[in-house]
């Protein structure tokens, strides 16, 4: 987690309107920046850092990370957080795993996340893209770590199975909210799905470690967002990322509060009593934020 600029003791959560501090970042225009941006349009790549207008995008591209999109840039659901195009998309590109080869070579990564739109359309749900994708990487670099963030693939076992074949370092789907807001926030998704998707997920390889994932502020209590917690414990999740919700366009859903960095301190602690390996809380925490710091940890 960067750092954070602490509330005073008495502060309690800054209510929506102007950003608070601890959210404004600079805009970061670097040379490792820059080349991190032409490597993606040479090789015609997609990445969440974009698509879904992350806040940390700057930092980084500075430090030439980025957070693979596979399976073109258009989704079939239509989850009201999310800035990424929704629609019908085109067909697979079997081409995409070589290209981020290619580009995980140019930018000198260690670890790579790969994500990737919902493809509901098709019959595996897109799981046999994800791990021809991960194969390729572990064939190509030696040495190199990855990191999956998956859709739920309708929470199917087969889809999950053919995905942790592959053998990802990390397997991480998130639940992002808590279940009274599902149908509100995640139409399409399912809370007690996605719990399924992790569970299966360490049933079907209890070595490959588990992870998931909230935004705050889109009108949860903390209660609600601790008996979450629980219930990714007991689904055998191991790691954990908090992080404040921003409306990312007009279009989306506004933000019902902006928790203080303090709060969030208070979360993680409770997070880690509860017997999580690994919790990132903070209000510019995101799924694939630091990452890589993450599998430095796992070797």
């Amino acid at each position: 987690m960067s750092e954070q600029t602490n509330p005073t003791s008495s502060q309690s959560a800054v209510q929506p309107g102007r950003l608070p501090p601890w959210l404004r970042r600079c805009v970061l225009n670097t040379g490792e920046n820059r080349q991190v941006k032409q490597v993606l349009k040479e090789q015609g790549l997609n990445t969440i850092c974009e698509s879904g207008r992350c806040p940390n995008k700057g930092e980084c591209w500075a430090s030439g990370t980025a957070t693979f999109m596979l399976m073109g840039a258009i989704c079939t659901r239509t989850c009201r957080f999310c800035a990424v195009n929704k629609g019908f998309p085109e067909p697979l590109d079997e081409s995409e795993p070589h290209r981020i080869v290619e580009a995980a070579r140019k930018m000198g990564l260690r670890h790579v996340v790969l994500t990737s739109v919902n493809r509901d359309e098709l019959k595996d749900q897109g799981a046999g893209h994800f791990a021809r994708t991960i194969t390729s990487l572990k064939e190509a670099v030696a040495g190199i770590t990855v990191e999956v963030l998956t859709p739920d693939f309708q929470g199917r076992r087969d889809c999950l199975e053919t995905v942790l074949a592959a053998e990802p370092d990390v397997f991480n789907h998130n639940v992002e909210t808590v279940p009274r807001l599902y149908k509100q926030v995640r139409p399409g998704s399912k809370y007690d799905r996605s719990l399924k998707v992790l569970s299966i997920s360490k049933e079907l390889a209890p070595e490959i470690c588990t992870k998931s994932g909230l935004m705050l502020g889109l009108g949860e209590s903390a209660a609600e967002v601790r008996v979450v917690m629980q219930d990714l414990r007991l689904a055998g999740c191991d790691f954990l990322t908090l992080g404040q919700y921003l409306q990312p366009t007009r279009n989306n859903l506004a933000v019902q509060k902006y928790l203080t960095p303090e709060e969030f301190e208070e979360l993680g602690a409770s997070g880690r009593e509860m017997g999580f390996k690994m919790v990132h809380a903070g209000p510019l925490v995101r799924s694939s934020y630091h990452a890589g710091k993450l599998a430095q940890e796992l070797s």
